[in-house]
């Protein structure tokens, strides 16, 4: 099932009290990305990650009710600190791709997701607007748009510290 091009497209904006720079770091440094970077109740793993143009990863998200959830991805544009363009595929352990229904998804999940993650100084914050080439309602009915919604949140705490 081809998705439909006028659907909307998932699009989330998100003003975080910190500089672009460490808004930026925050999602680029494995380390920080540890701590925030999975949904309430789960965790992430790298298995690898170089963040460079051209540059990959290979992550895992350990849910203790679905399961692990491996994706890779390759980083398409690396603008410090302004933009972030990588894309996401569903996976096994060992970097195999898999069709989105063997992976738990929907039929008409895409195979491959392109993200955008822009970041752009407001004063002293970030308007971070996050880009999915996923449809919203569909992000919306698997749980991916609000996983990303807790996930802001949990990355709003750390700065807050």
């Amino acid at each position: 099932m081809e998705q439909n091009k006028k659907e909307k497209e998932l699009l989330i904006n998100h003003l975080f009290n910190a500089s672009p720079e460490l808004v930026f770091k925050a999602w680029t440094d494995p380390e920080q990305l540890k701590h925030w970077y999975a949904p309430d109740g789960c965790t992430i793993e790298f298995k690898s990650i170089t963040v460079k143009e051209g540059g990959s990863f290979h992550s895992c998200i350990h849910d203790p009710i679905h399961g692990d959830c491996w994706i890779m991805g390759t980083y398409q544009e690396v603008v410090v600190p302004e933009k972030l363009v990588f894309s996401m595929v569903l996976t096994n352990e060992a970097g195999d791709s898999l069709r989105s229904v063997e992976a738990g998804k929907p039929e008409d999940w895409p195979e491959e997701i392109l993200t955008t993650v822009t970041f752009k100084p407001v004063g002293n914050q970030t308007s971070v607007s996050l880009h999915q080439t996923v449809g919203e309602a569909i992000a919306k009915q698997t749980g991916a748009y609000q996983s990303w919604i807790k996930m802001f949140n949990k990355l709003d705490s750390i700065f807050k510290g």
